[in-house]
């Protein structure tokens, strides 16, 4: 007969906190100084992905890394561009290779506070989600008291609930790239299939949301300094519904999205 202190404690879960970057030379630094000691303490690896930036990002992080003597960043630069989704593929396929139990997405300019990183790994970590999401959009009025432009707010609302309309989810926004996963989670959908550019977030959600996938969302602050944006909204909106009409039809059909995959690019 066993006894409880015959059972092995459990294993801590192994993060990796993968920070996404393109041209972010004047925030990178300051975004990797701003994550907590404690999650730094927490994580397994900070890893830098550059997308081929036409800036020196790539060699700032590295500079970093040599300079302050951070053994757990490490820093990678794409060959080629890969845009915003193909970007996030070559990270996702790198924690899966890397056996990383959680990954969560940090924005290198900064704007999604690393602050809070703790409390949305919190979910993951206690096994309580598959996904959790960092929505500006939770707190009413927090994200224009944040600097939110009045166009993007309302673009976000307005665009949110033609969103919720057609799927169902009910979610705050669709909007935020502050993103944390199971990477068990993400071995379970074809994200190497999924778009390289910007709707490439709306496909993700999509896709663990029809598998039955846990989403958890969590306010967080909103900061708008002087960091470019390089989405171009209509395109962008037009995406996001036409994903969104598309995952409501194979819903109906009781199919999935996105059966096929396709390579997945290399650092």
């Amino acid at each position: 007969m066993h006894t409880p202190h015959d059972q092995a404690p459990a294993r801590s879960p192994r993060i990796g906190i993968f920070i996404i970057a393109y041209n972010a030379v004047n925030h990178l630094i300051k975004t990797l100084q701003r994550i907590p000691l404690e999650v730094w303490e927490q994580v397994e690896e900070v890893f830098v992905i550059d997308d081929c930036s036409n800036d020196n990002t790539y060699y700032a992080a590295l500079g970093y890394k040599l300079h302050e003597g951070v053994d757990k960043l490490k820093v990678y630069r794409n060959q080629s561009n890969q845009g915003y989704g193909g970007n996030q593929k070559v990270g996702y396929q790198y924690a899966i290779e890397q056996g990383f139990d959680i990954v969560a997405l940090v924005h290198g300019d900064g704007q999604y506070a690393p602050e809070v990183l703790g409390n949305l790994l919190a979910p993951l970590v206690r096994g309580d989600a598959e996904m959790v999401f960092g929505s500006r959009m939770a707190v009413p009025g927090a994200a224009r008291a944040g600097g939110m432009p009045l166009y993007k707010y309302w673009g976000n609302r307005i665009l949110t609930g033609i969103q919720n309309y057609l799927t169902g989810l009910h979610l705050s926004e669709y909007h935020s790239g502050y993103r944390l996963y199971s990477v068990d989670a993400l071995k379970k959908i074809p994200f190497q299939s999924f778009t390289n550019t910007w709707h490439f977030d709306t496909q993700i959600i999509l896709a663990l949301a029809e598998r039955g996938a846990r989403i958890v969302e969590l306010p967080i602050p909103t900061y708008y300094g002087d960091e470019i944006c390089h989405v171009n909204g209509v395109p962008y909106a037009v995406n996001c519904v036409m994903t969104s009409i598309q995952f409501a039809k194979n819903r109906k059909r009781g199919v999935l999205s996105y059966p096929g995959v396709m390579d997945v690019p290399r650092l």
